[in-house]
């Protein structure tokens, strides 16, 4: 006798729906094709891993009608005009840094010229632990309570409290000091592993060693933050050409302001926002941040640029609010 076929092309016999054992068995127990298996059934899961699922509860406004083809994912003109605020204060952080660095940006600036290795570590650990929140009095206060002498070899205190766009983890926190010291030990100092090649373009320069800090526990924000503080110190020649967009609470607000999720468009919108607004692409870094962490802790990382109004009102007009 031939064999038979199922509605589902399947042979009958094998059938999770229509064989005969199935269609016996009570509804609860079958699962239709492709669907996930039940909760009994699955396998994998690691023993004392919590399974509960995180929700970031996004705060937006009410849609009001506005529009901008530069951020197509804004329907409100407050957010707009937030974002435009954003811009500026990032842009003036970025030109601050380069002129009158503020708090422990300033010793790293002098470490420079005196130690190079423990300026570079001061700077690393700033970015990692990072400073407290807008509003703070004392926003580098954890670092320097973190702080140990790169040349002791120790580790640094890791029960310090953690910055907006810090990547601080007391519970991976050995582990990922332990894999910076192991990658500058390949390389020889942390100049050299964070300069790279001698005949890199400083772009060149910030991408390659931003890929090479991907160490475990250094996210995504802090490693940007890092690079972009030590180019416009002037202590590494490092100047980024795009937004190196991954996991972190930057991407998510970009995915919100430019209304969508690939990475590739999303550096292109980034890019043409930028040029309109003719402010550093690095800007949009912070300002991406603060502008997503409404309700939330911004990060000044001690800041006291004052925003000129002309500044802000020339990007506002370019997003028409």
């Amino acid at each position: 006798m031939p064999p038979s076929f199922c509605r589902h092309n399947r042979f009958l016999q094998n059938c999770p729906i229509c064989s005969p054992a199935a269609t016996k068995a009570p509804p609860a127990a079958r699962r239709q094709p492709g669907s996930a298996p039940t909760r009994s059934t699955r396998t994998g899961t690691r023993p004392g891993r919590s399974s509960a699922v995180r929700v970031r509860q996004l705060h937006q406004a009410a849609d009001d009608g506005y529009r901008s083809e530069l951020v197509t994912g804004i329907k409100a003109t407050v957010d707009a005009e937030r974002l435009a605020g954003e811009l500026a204060f990032a842009t003036a952080r970025l030109a601050e840094l380069a002129v009158d660095p503020p708090g422990l940006y300033a010793d790293i600036l002098l470490l420079a010229d005196e130690d190079l290795e423990e300026a570079l570590w001061l700077a690393w650990l700033t970015a990692y632990v990072g400073p407290r929140p807008d509003g703070d009095d004392d926003p580098f206060a954890d670092v320097r309570a973190a702080h140990v002498p790169w040349a002791s070899g120790e580790l640094p205190r890791l029960d310090v409290q953690r910055g907006p766009r810090g990547a601080l983890d007391p519970a991976s926190g050995e582990r990922t000091i332990l894999a910076y010291r192991a990658w500058v030990k390949r390389a020889g100092s942390q100049h050299a592993a964070i300069a790279g090649e001698p005949s890199w373009t400083p772009e060149r320069r910030f991408d390659r060693t931003f890929e090479r800090l991907a160490l475990p526990g250094m996210t995504r924000d802090a490693r940007y933050e890092l690079l972009v503080s030590l180019g416009r110190l002037g202590v590494v020649e490092l100047r980024p050409s795009s937004l190196q967009f991954g996991d972190g609470d930057t991407t998510i607000a970009a995915k919100r302001v430019f209304g969508i999720g690939d990475k590739i468009l999303l550096e292109r919108r980034a890019r043409t926002l930028a040029e309109a607004t003719d402010v550093p692409i690095e800007a949009l870094d912070l300002a991406l941040f603060n502008w997503g962490a409404r309700g939330g802790a911004r990060a000044t990382y001690g800041s006291r640029a004052v925003v000129a109004d002309e500044q802000r009102a020339a990007i506002a007009d370019v997003l028409g609010v």
